[in-house]
């Protein structure tokens, strides 16, 4: 029999999820190998300052601070997983099948494109290192820039491009900024700050097509475009998984469950490429952030050595754009009954939502406090006074009920 100091734990994927499952591994005791296995060249390195430092060429890679050598972490790097064979308990690469006992998936997204942009000149996207470094020249060219997606990501860079000094135009389909995450008059309060830092935002702007040098909307329009960054969200990269028997969402995650194991035996999933089912909030989650990546690991490494911990996070993710240092805790859907907490046009504000009373999550504008006190209140469930929460003079912990 093979004792635990002998098995080999296989992490596909080497982002921020991939690394921490090997660090928490070690930490908690992990006594047999471990290989990590990343689809780029370049050392791991942490993806947040990619829309901040290295776009603008103030850092050259943000490499993560760990010794992999000395923690007796194994890197293949620049290998790409093509395949999964449960049966022989192999990841199939294009550089050979890399045997495993434990496997945890974390092979993170990948960025949506746009129907026959792929390969465009000009076109690109942000989610890598090399993306980041190939934008560099469009902000030093100061270039004209049309940004697809008034999401996350397209704000983030927008922000940027301003700021190096780019003419820069957003379209959004949806009729909105943030569409998806706020409501409509919340949402319609920041539509101004695309305007103060001198961006056109076009919403209700469908692209037919984009070509070398100009974006086609359905309206008939033509806006010119040296360059043209898409930013309209990312899905799980499972493409490798097909026929592997490791069960898969309609939304392309993998399904694991409270404990971050897959449908296979010994298989467990993190980050971005993994949902799970949430007791707090009753329904299964995708969540693409930070956070998500750090905290998952230790739980499934928990798990990978024996024990039964249920991972059932606040999600928790913040972006800065035009100015402005935005914060998100938990989760919400549009039945939850809205407070507003603050002058949305002003520079400090929050929303919050209840369900029932309880307070399920907390968008802030500048309002660093109450993100951070929002955070604890949802994870221990607290109920809130209505009128003392829409307070903003009054702290959260103190609108306890």
């Amino acid at each position: 029999m093979t004792t635990s100091s002998e098995q080999r734990v296989v992490v596909v994927g080497a982002g921020m999820a991939g690394v921490q499952t090997a660090v928490s591994l070690r930490e908690q005791g992990w006594g047999g190998t471990i290989t990590l296995i990343g689809a780029e060249r370049h050392a791991p390195y942490d993806r947040p300052p990619l829309s901040k430092g290295v776009l603008f060429g103030t850092e050259e890679g943000p490499a993560l601070d760990v010794d992999f050598a000395g923690i007796g972490v194994e890197l293949l790097l620049g290998r790409h997983a093509t395949a999964l064979s449960v049966g022989e308990r192999e990841v199939l690469t294009d550089g050979g099948p890399v045997a495993y006992d434990k496997l945890v998936l974390a092979s993170g997204a990948e960025p949506v494109m746009l129907p026959g942009s792929e390969g465009t000149p000009g076109v690109h996207v942000l989610r890598t290192l090399d993306d980041a470094t190939a934008l560099r020249p469009v902000l030093e060219g100061r270039n004209r820039v049309v940004v697809v997606g008034a999401g996350w990501i397209g704000a983030e860079f927008a922000t940027a491009a301003r700021h190096a000094g780019c003419e820069v135009t957003v379209v959004e389909a949806a009729d909105r900024p943030l569409a998806g995450v706020l409501p409509a008059h919340i949402a319609e309060r920041m539509r101004g700050w695309y305007a103060e830092e001198g961006v056109e935002l076009r919403t209700g702007a469908v692209v037919s097509s984009v070509e070398p040098g100009a974006v086609r909307l359905a309206d008939g329009s033509v806006l010119a475009a040296e360059a043209v960054v898409i930013g309209i969200g990312a899905r799980p990269a499972t493409g490798w998984l097909a026929g592997s028997g490791v069960e898969l969402g309609p939304d392309r995650s993998v399904l694991a469950d409270d404990r971050l194991r897959t449908s296979v035996p010994e298989v467990y999933a993190v980050g971005d490429c993994a949902s799970f089912p949430s007791a707090r909030y009753g329904e299964r989650l995708l969540i693409h952030h930070w956070d998500n990546a750090v905290q998952g690991p230790r739980t499934a490494a928990a798990n990978i050595l024996g024990g039964d911990e249920p991972y059932d996070p606040v999600p928790y993710f913040w972006s800065e754009q035009f100015g402005r240092f935005v914060q998100y805790a938990g989760h919400h859907v549009d039945s939850d009954h809205m407070l507003l907490r603050g002058d949305p046009d002003g520079t400090a504000w929050s929303v919050l939502w209840l369900r029932d009373g309880q307070l399920v999550a907390l968008f802030a504008v500048g309002r660093p406090r109450d993100l951070a006190q929002a955070r604890k209140l949802i994870a221990r469930g607290a109920r809130l006074d209505e009128t003392l929460a829409a307070d903003p003079a009054v702290q959260l912990r103190a609108a306890v009920v």
